[in-house]
């Protein structure tokens, strides 16, 4: 069990502020850091992680303070939404790396390695070097980096970006369990029905300030009311827009300016996405990107301000 406590911490690049007098306590579970892009949650999360210093306020783990303090980094786990990876390693060798750097002597990180790709759904790609890797999987291998060394409290920045639909469902059911087995679990996401698969707890973060915590249904009457426009990257973009325009949820689709992409909008996500993820796996339609752009969602948060 751990508990991460922020009183009045800010953080500033110069004139911009990225975080503003954040005061909030995180607990076991898991918590969803809801908010546009640019909102300030990669912020926090450096913040929360230890690197990088808040400007005023202090961050703490039971007690600990964050920054500066080796000792209780082995307790925290990050996926960040950024990649930067050694192209030239295969899965399990990156792995394995980042499991010596947690302390594992190298037989045990070895061994660590290969249960975590397995736990990310990477074993056959093992072996393979990770810059023949497609984006979800980069994803899945980052993810794995997070969780292999069994850390306390996990912070996942926009952990759904880039996975096909089989891969939201492995990553939902992880971060489900780890907030079961009594883990501090936050995600961050700009997409409300991501969050409201994972958890119920959400924080509402913009322009670098907590706007509200409490439960998703609070917000829901406000967002749902604006419609969220989803965009897909297929090989077999005709046969897929046929079979999406006859969803009762779908206002407009349109084909995009990039080779087989697909812009849908909907007004009913909650009962899109599900039909969406099984006219994919029933049809067996390859996807090689899915995401939804917050354009609408910026909308509502402005609102929101005012």
């Amino acid at each position: 069990m751990a508990e991460v406590s922020l009183q009045n911490v800010s953080k500033w690049y110069g004139e911009v502020i990225g975080v503003s007098d954040v005061t909030t306590v995180l607990r076991p579970g898991v918590t969803g850091l809801l908010g546009p892009n640019g909102a300030g949650k990669t912020t926090l999360f450096k913040v929360l992680t230890g690197l990088m210093p808040p400007d005023t306020g202090r961050v703490t783990l039971d007690g600990a303070p964050i920054w500066n303090n080796p000792a209780i980094y082995h307790r925290i786990g990050f996926c960040p939404s950024a990649e930067n990876m050694y192209e030239q390693l295969t899965g399990f060798e990156f792995l394995t790396y980042m499991a010596r750097l947690n302390g594992m002597n190298d037989a045990d990180a070895r061994e660590r390695a290969m249960t975590t790709l397995g736990e990310v759904g990477l074993t056959e790609a093992a072996h393979k070097p990770i810059g023949a890797y497609s984006k979800g999987m980069r994803q899945r291998v980052k993810l794995g980096q997070s969780i292999q060394h069994q850390p306390d409290v996990l912070y996942f920045d926009e952990p759904m970006s880039g996975l096909d639909p089989l891969g939201r469902i492995d990553t939902v059911n992880l971060i489900h369990r780890y907030g079961k087995e009594g883990k501090t679990v936050v995600v961050s996401s700009h997409i409300l029905h991501e969050i409201e698969e994972m958890t119920n707890t959400i924080m509402l973060l913009n322009n670098g300030m907590l706007l509200a915590e409490g439960v998703v249904h609070e917000i829901r009457e406000l967002i749902e009311e604006q419609p969220r426009q989803v965009r897909i990257v297929t090989r077999e973009l005709k046969r897929l827009s046929n079979r999406i325009i006859e969803f009762p949820e779908v206002k407009t689709i349109r084909f995009g300016e990039e080779e087989g992409e697909l812009l849908i909008q909907t007004h009913s996500p909650d009962s899109f996405f599900p039909k969406l993820t099984n006219l994919i796996l029933e049809d067996e339609i390859p996807i090689d990107e899915m995401s939804t752009t917050d354009d609408d969602l910026q909308s509502v948060f402005e609102y929101l301000v005012k």
